[in-house]
C-alpha cells in the first residue's frame, strides 16, 4: 500500500524539527565538553573572548536553521491545502458527471430558482462546475483579479453563463459570506461586477447562435 502523502509531510517536518533541536543541543553542551578536555594551562580569558565571537556566529546559524524549519513547515502546509482543494474539486467533478448521466439524479440537487427546462438545468450545472474551478484557482492565488476579470468577461458573453449567475448568484453570495474569508468574498464581488457590466453592454450570444449550422 502506498504511503500516505500527509504522513510523509509530517515525518519530514519532524525530521527538520529533530535536526534543529539536536543542533541547538550540540551548541549548548559544547562549553562543557571543552571544559572537560581542555588542558590545565589553557588561557580561559582568551578562550572567553573567542567564545563570544563563536556565540555570535552560532546565533546567526541557529536563526538560519530556525528559518529553514519555519519555511519547510509553511511549504508543507501550503502543499496540504493545494492537495485538499484538488481532492475536493475532483470529487465535485465526479458527482456532477454522475448527475448528468441520469435525469432522475437532477432532483437530488436544489431545484432551480427560475423556471427552466431540464436541458437548461443541465447546462447550468456544468456552468457551475466551471465557475467553481475559477473560484478555486482564485482562492489559491493561481488566478489574480485581473485574469479573473478577463475570463469572466468572455464567459458572460454567453446566454447560458448569464442564466447561471441569474439563477445561482445569490446562493454563491450567501455561501461565500458564510465562509467569512475575504478572498472568497472578493471572488463573488468580481463575478457580480463583470456580470452586471456584461448586461450593460448588450444582449448575450444566444445558445442557438453559438455555432454556425453544420452540413
Amino acid at each position: 500500500m502506498a504511503e500516505d502523502p500527509r504522513l510523509r509531510r509530517i515525518l519530514r517536518a519532524l525530521a527538520w524539527s529533530g535536526g534543529f533541536l539536536a543542533f541547538i543541543g550540540a551548541v549548548a553542551v559544547t562549553p562543557f565538553v571543552l571544559n572537560l578536555v581542555a588542558p590545565n594551562t589553557l588561557d580561559w580569558n582568551r578562550l572567553s573572548d573567542i567564545s563570544q565571537s563563536y556565540g555570535a556566529v552560532s546565533l546567526v546559524i541557529s536563526a538560519a536553521a530556525l528559518l529553514g524549519v519555519v519555511t519547510s513547515i509553511a511549504f508543507q502546509a501550503k502543499q496540504a491545502r493545494l492537495e485538499g482543494e484538488q481532492t475536493f474539486r475532483a470529487a465535485h467533478r465526479e458527482l456532477t458527471m454522475l448527475t448528468l448521466t441520469d435525469s432522475a439524479l437532477l432532483r437530488c440537487w436544489e431545484p432551480p430558482r427560475i423556471p427552466m427546462t431540464e436541458a437548461r438545468w443541465k447546462q447550468l450545472i456544468v456552468t457551475n462546475l466551471i465557475v467553481s474551478m475559477w473560484a478555486s484557482d482564485h482562492h489559491l492565488g493561481r488566478l489574480n483579479d485581473g485574469a479573473l476579470r478577463v475570463v469572466l468577461g468572455a464567459h458572460f458573453r454567453g446566454e447560458v453563463a448569464r442564466a447561471h449567475w441569474e439563477n445561482s448568484g445569490s446562493m454563491w453570495r450567501d455561501h461565500m459570506a458564510a465562509l467569512e474569508e475575504p478572498r472568497r468574498l472578493r471572488f463573488v464581488e468580481i463575478v457580480d461586477e463583470v456580470y452586471h457590466h456584461a448586461g450593460e453592454t448588450g444582449p448575450p450570444v444566444l445558445d442557438r447562435e453559438f455555432f454556425i449550422p453544420g452540413d
